[in-house]
């Protein structure tokens, strides 16, 4: 039996849960799934280790190597585990950043240390960092205010001191730092060898976006045979998609993507109502749904409204759900 070859493009909060369950709903003999991993993290710890050690932001590729491995348990408690009681980069920095940084040196190059910990960790398929090249993203605001650095434009309540721009706004644009930047050749492959591309979501302009914007991604999505899907968001993000609608979301991927996508999942799960008031008072986010007066008939991509919430105390995508669909497709 010939197996399917899934590429998933970006990170978010609820990743890691949707990989492991993919590697439950796939046997080994029916797929081979690749992550290609996003590369632009400047935040507190992360910013610490890649400016002391020069290693490239170790934390999304902590957690798809967790999610991929054999013993996923073991392997995600081992790589959380922080000296807490040291300081500096070594009692900030969680115990995968400080392994990853070590194999790097050892094997003399990022790309090597990484394949080095896969095999240490018994992961199973591919854990591809998007690029191989230190960058950082920066983005327009409508107002025309310039951030750079993905820790300044993804700005959280915890680092409220760092706020530089007005948050009731849209991202206009984003960008890497430095142009002509290229795409990790694995990366390119991984896309142009897979039957089905899965575009995460998540922080849209922090973690899906920036792996769109490398030399070689366009080419590599325009060309490849695969079948393109973008699962959108559940809820817009303040500070980077505050009043995006779903068609808002939908055209530009499109754009950056430089491809027509094949298929969008959409959530039509229910909400409950106190949720979405909190939201909207406490995190000044909304739900991204269907509405009556969006017309796609005349699109090349198909809807597929289903119910993927996870709802608790938060809203997030439900891994299984997720997974399921994702499984329909296939």
């Amino acid at each position: 039996m010939k197996k399917i070859n899934i590429t998933v493009i970006g990170w978010w909060s609820g990743t890691f849960n949707v990989l492991y369950w993919l590697k439950k709903i796939f046997t080994e003999e029916e797929r081979n799934l690749s992550v290609i991993v996003t590369m632009t993290d400047s935040g507190w710890t992360t910013w610490e280790i890649r400016d002391k050690y020069g290693v490239l932001p170790p934390g999304d590729i902590r957690r798809a190597i967790a999610a991929l491995a054999r013993d996923t348990w073991f392997v995600r408690k081992l790589f959380e585990y922080k000296f807490v009681d040291e300081v500096w980069v070594i009692g900030w920095n969680k115990i995968w950043n400080i392994l990853l940084t070590v194999l790097s040196e050892i094997k003399w190059w990022f790309e090597s240390g990484l394949e080095e910990a896969c095999k240490m960790f018994d992961t199973e398929w591919q854990v591809i960092p998007v690029t191989l090249e230190d960058v950082h993203l920066w983005a327009i605001f409508d107002d025309g205010t310039k951030i750079i650095w993905e820790k300044y434009i993804d700005v959280s309540d915890k680092n409220v001191f760092e706020r530089t721009h007005n948050l009731d706004q849209n991202v206009k644009e984003a960008f890497l730092v430095w142009e002509k930047l290229d795409l990790n050749p694995k990366a390119y492959d991984a896309v142009m060898n897979a039957d089905i591309v899965i575009l995460w979501p998540g922080d849209f302009y922090t973690s899906l976006v920036p792996n769109l914007l490398f030399n070689g991604m366009k080419e590599a999505l325009t060309k490849t045979k695969a079948k393109v899907v973008y699962v959108s968001n559940i809820m817009t993000k303040k500070w980077e998609t505050t009043h995006y609608e779903l068609p808002d979301f939908i055209d530009n991927i499109e754009k950056y993507a430089g491809k027509n996508l094949d298929y969008v999942i959409v959530n039509n799960g229910h909400i409950s109502d106190e949720l979405v008031e909190k939201y909207k008072e406490e995190e000044w986010k909304k739900p991204v749904k269907m509405k009556d007066t969006y017309d796609f008939s005349w699109k090349s991509y198909k809807i597929i409204e289903t119910d993927l919430v996870n709802e608790s105390d938060v809203v997030r995508h439900d891994p299984v759900k997720l997974g399921k669909v994702i499984r329909s497709l296939v």
